[in-house]
Order: structure tokens, then C-alpha cells, then sequence
């Protein structure tokens, strides 16, 4: 596996899926279950697309941020503040998202 992108482990746990990128509120229908969703910042408008996810990326963020919170409660692993996430992952690829020690690999 090759590291694709660093940020910080939000909620731990390993977990392998395909990703959909939803980059703004109006695209959060786009969402199925079962997917790793990466959005560009943690915000609460994405709290329905979040209960669908088995992994969550963000661009910004903290440990603290909303996503991670709502990662946590979920238990479901997230790596937030990539910086990068919606500019370097595509829709359907496939990821391994390390909650844990906050890397996105391919």
C-alpha cells in the first residue's frame, strides 16, 4: 500500500472502501452506504451523508471538529485535515482510510 495523504486520526479503526467525494451540501444525496465519504470541511450539513459512511476523509479539521465528533459516535475511523482530499481522490476509488495513526493509503 502507498501512502496517498496525511492528516490526523480523527476516530480510530482501519477500514477499506470506495470513495464518494461530496464537495458541497448540494451533492449530499449523492452518498450510499457503505462508501468512504470525503468532504472538504467538517460541518454539520453533512451529518446524514456521515450516518451512511464507513470512513470519513476531510481537508480541514481537527480532532475536535464536528466530523471527528460524530466519527467517534459512529465508530466509524476518520482522517481529517489532508489539506487535500477532494483535489487528490476521485470518485470509486478505492482507499484504505487509518483512523488511527491518520493516514489515507491506495
Amino acid at each position: 500500500m502507498n501512502i496517498i495523504l496525511k492528516g490526523r486520526g480523527a476516530s480510530k479503526g482501519v477500514v477499506k472502501g470506495k470513495i464518494i467525494l461530496v464537495k458541497s451540501k448540494n451533492e449530499i444525496e449523492k452518498m450510499e452506504n457503505g462508501k468512504v465519504l470525503v468532504i472538504p470541511f467538517a460541518d454539520s450539513s453533512f451529518a446524514s451523508a456521515m450516518q451512511k459512511a464507513i470512513g470519513i476523509i476531510t481537508d480541514n479539521g481537527g480532532v475536535t471538529c464536528h466530523v471527528s465528533i460524530i466519527a467517534r459516535e459512529l465508530g466509524i475511523p476518520a482522517v481529517v485535515g489532508t489539506n487535500k482530499a477532494t483535489k487528490k481522490l476521485k470518485d470509486d476509488m478505492e482507499v484504505v482510510v487509518d483512523g488511527t495513526k491518520g493516514i489515507v493509503y491506495i
